[in-house]
């Protein structure tokens, strides 16, 4: 089994993103890794920005949802593009998940940046987040 990275597999009319890591926090990084090359080619994008990408969940399945969504809307509403991510600390208590995490940046150029597909959002669909064989596996759909 792999224990890094990401790749896509076919979903009817949306992409199935899986992303594995050696820690779930590699895992989560490479899980916004491969949503944004749904998007564009992330070895062209600069890391000129670094945007917050902290936030919490009430539990793992949506605290991976919100780590997604978050991203997504800085493209939406500022037309930013990421190609690298740091997620410092996953954390769950008793009633929440937290996340410390950035990702760093730039606003799409498209003299520079290839246009693949818009994302609109993250799902719930085929969502799974599990540990097998010492290495995390993160997969879920983003609706395109």
């Amino acid at each position: 089994m792999k224990c890094a990275g990401w790749r896509h597999e076919e979903h009817t009319a949306d992409v199935l993103v899986v992303a594995y890591g050696r820690t779930l926090e590699e895992a989560f990084e490479n899980a916004a890794q491969g949503v944004y090359e749904v998007i564009t080619d992330t070895s062209r994008v600069s890391p000129k920005l670094r945007v917050e990408a902290s936030t919490e969940g009430i539990d793992l399945e949506n605290l991976l949802y919100r780590f997604v969504e978050n991203l997504i809307a800085y493209t939406d509403s500022e037309g930013l593009v990421f190609g690298l991510f740091r997620v410092c600390k996953i954390d769950c208590g008793e009633d929440s998940c937290k996340i410390e995490a950035s990702a760093w940046g730039e606003e799409f150029d498209p003299s520079r940046h290839e246009h693949r597909t818009i994302v609109k959002a993250m799902t719930y669909a085929d969502m799974e987040i599990k540990k097998e064989e010492g290495c995390w596996k993160v997969q879920f759909v983003v609706d395109i």
